[in-house]
């Protein structure tokens, strides 16, 4: 029998105090399950946007505009932080975009086109 999750990882990029964004891992945690199975608690957000971008899509150095989750759903982008970081975003992935200030973040296409979807929060 598998052993139940009672946590999920997502990543997290964040304005850190030197003006770079650095990535972390985010734990979200799920309460005991219910009739729906494991739900986490509610975060409040403004609606969603849908985005599709192409093979060669290449966005430098950029802040985020606004908190906002990111829900990969396929392709493949390629994350890079100040530092020279790296994460590879796959289809699934999730991460929060927190990082409105200071460097920001670099986007790639790693394997594309693709689609994702942002949830912005209030």
């Amino acid at each position: 029998m598998r052993a139940k999750r009672k946590t999920m990882e997502i990543w997290r990029v964040f304005s850190g105090d030197d003006g770079d964004s650095p990535c972390e891992r985010k734990k979200i945690d799920f309460p005991a399950p219910n009739e729906l199975g494991h739900t986490s608690g509610l975060h409040p957000a403004e609606g969603v946007v849908f985005r599709k971008w192409e093979a060669d899509y290449d966005y430098d150095f950029h802040a985020a505009p606004r908190s906002h989750f990111v829900v990969m759903l396929e392709g493949v982008l390629e994350m890079e932080v100040g530092g020279g970081e790296k994460r590879r975003l796959d289809p699934g992935t999730v991460f929060l975009a927190g990082d409105t200030t200071g460097q920001g973040h670099i986007m790639r296409a790693f394997a594309g086109p693709g689609r994702h979807l942002f949830i912005p929060l209030e």
